[in-house]
């Protein structure tokens, strides 16, 4: 393929996906039946507190973890059925993977162009395709003319920007993205902002990105809200719904549940295409 045409996203799809991580104490469930599914092409923010499941679940998107149950389709890709050598060969070139902390994805001492170009190499070897060269995803990301510069020598937002020119180093279909905001101010949050967008409109390639930030959300377009493990909500448009899951559940926003805690009986009314829930006297008991 040559450098600088589209490649176009790839979709995903989360079926039942549960994750247990075991420990002494008692065994944690990080994801309790995760029903997804991502376009190709689609722009989605995955949001929620801390311990609430997102980065497990993108973990798992990224082939880090193996899920305990269920299936999870990264394009023609099950990824809960490939061993970690049948993954291998498609991080970076299938599915590119930006960590939490731009540290953690560049070299410091070594020039912006170089981490890019060491980052595409073992992708493009295994798959035979040729890459971009560094200077057109460093422009693509907003930083051109800063190859020659050290990593370690970018200010924050640049430097989040060229983690995510090592993430696209080799053209995936899908770019995972944890929390590239959180710790920048708001000129360089527009401008990780901005670059994602570029990489969207420009390649086609499908972005999730993990954050806290409900704002971020919003201004992706869809935004997604992972609590207990589950998809809890989903915005679109400005506007928040509940998510009916694969089970049939559906998890009430916690500003419900505060006035409706667990055990609280509802009767379901259902006319008219439309559900109303009116909560009873009555409360569930032992």
């Amino acid at each position: 393929m040559s450098p600088g045409k589209p490649r176009g996203g790839v979709p995903v799809t989360c079926h039942r996906l549960i994750h247990i991580y075991p420990a002494r104490a008692g065994d944690v469930v990080a994801l309790s039946g995760v029903d997804l599914h991502i376009a190709a092409g689609e722009m989605l923010a995955l949001v929620g507190p801390s311990g609430s499941g997102k980065s497990t679940l993108v973990s798992v998107l990224g082939g880090l973890l193996r899920p305990s149950a269920g299936r999870v389709f990264v394009g023609k890709h099950e990824l809960s059925r490939l061993s970690p050598s049948e993954i291998a060969p498609l991080r970076g070139a299938v599915i590119g993977t930006v960590l939490q902390g731009a540290h953690r994805n560049l070299l410091p001492y070594v020039s912006v162009r170089r981490n890019v170009w060491l980052a595409q190499r073992p992708a493009a070897r295994r798959s035979g395709r040729r890459a971009d060269p560094p200077e057109a995803i460093l422009e693509l990301v907003g930083l051109p003319g800063a190859g020659a510069r050290l990593a370690g020598d970018l200010t924050p937002g640049q430097r989040q920007r060229a983690a995510l020119a090592v993430g696209l180093a080799a053209g995936p279909g899908l770019l995972l993205v944890d929390e590239p905001t959180s710790q920048l101010d708001g000129p360089g949050r527009d401008e990780v902002l901005a670059a994602l967008a570029s990489v969207n409109a420009e390649r086609g390639t499908t972005v999730v990105v993990v954050t806290h930030d409900a704002e971020v959300g919003a201004r992706l377009g869809r935004a997604v809200t992972i609590r207990d493990g589950r998809v809890g909500a989903e915005g679109r448009d400005g506007r928040d719904f509940a998510v009916v899951a694969g089970d049939g559940t559906v998890q009430l926003p916690p500003e419900t549940l505060e006035a409706f805690p667990p055990g609280t009986l509802f009767a379901v009314e259902h006319t008219d295409g439309s559900v109303t829930l009116r909560a009873s006297r009555h409360t569930e008991g032992p």
